[in-house]
């Protein structure tokens, strides 16, 4: 298994850090974890064909976690830039469907991917849930943080990554996260901000998982004035690393 940070940021534009996004290579697929303005664009600088995303999974439907949604089912339907021709899978909590609804009475239809290939699974937004596939697990629990934020779990050749997404201090993250090999969680101010994590708060909720090694992220731009990774070391004595746009991370083995 492989992360790939695409998106280390915010909704704050930043020659540093993109909007959220984290790709995850996992049992012959690809996997997305949201979809922040301009990572269709990262992608490939990263190495990473958006026609090659075999499953979506949006933790909440806020701009700066979906904000190359539009463009994406956009560029579905021009097969000279979109080469995938089987379905893939978008996952998001139990109303998403109604919110592209929306999109498609918004933009006349021009973002409805050609039909049979969105393959939509809707979310409980309040207890855990569950999709499986040949060699791949991924399970989602509620976050406290917006209606139907979700925290996501993939589990595949016998290594787990857990993804907070955006969310206060929640101990259903804490029980979704036991047992993985690398946190990634949200840390995004220095200073309290509701319903977001502080470095301290993050390094506190990983020490609660039990997991080895975290991965901080979704930095607003004060954290970058700050060592984000000592903070977090006050309550949490495994690894720890500091997310940046391209950082390639090797799951349960040497990076």
């Amino acid at each position: 298994m492989e992360l790939i940070v695409v998106g280390s940021g915010t909704g704050v534009p930043s020659l540093r850090r993109g909007s959220p996004a984290y790709a995850v290579k996992a049992a012959g697929r690809l996997v997305l974890l949201d979809l922040g303005a301009g990572t269709l664009r990262s992608m490939w600088q990263y190495g990473l064909n958006f026609s090659e995303i075999d499953i979506l999974a949006l933790t909440h439907l806020h701009p700066d976690h979906v904000g190359d949604l539009i463009p994406f089912f956009f560029a579905t339907r021009y097969s000279l830039g979109y080469t995938r021709r089987e379905p893939f899978q978008l996952l998001a909590a139990r109303g998403f469907r109604e919110f592209h609804a929306h999109l498609n009475k918004a933009f006349s239809q021009w973002v409805e991917p050609p039909p049979g290939l969105l393959d939509l699974r809707e979310l409980s937004g309040e207890a855990p849930d569950e999709v499986r596939w040949e060699g791949l697990v991924v399970k989602s629990a509620p976050t406290n943080h917006t209606e139907g934020s979700l925290a996501f779990r993939v589990e595949a050749e016998g290594r787990v990554l857990v993804y907070s997404g955006d969310t206060d201090v929640c101990d259903a993250l804490v029980d979704l996260a036991r047992g993985a090999d690398l946190l990634v969680l949200e840390a995004a101010n220095p200073f309290k901000v509701p319903g977001h994590l502080t470095p301290e708060e993050a390094g506190r909720l990983a020490a609660r998982s039990g997991v080895p090694r975290l991965l901080l992220t979704h930095f607003y731009p004060p954290c970058d004035e700050v060592d984000v990774v000592a903070l977090a070391a006050t309550e949490f004595n495994g690894e720890i690393i500091r997310a940046e746009d391209g950082l390639q991370l090797k799951i349960g083995g040497e990076d």
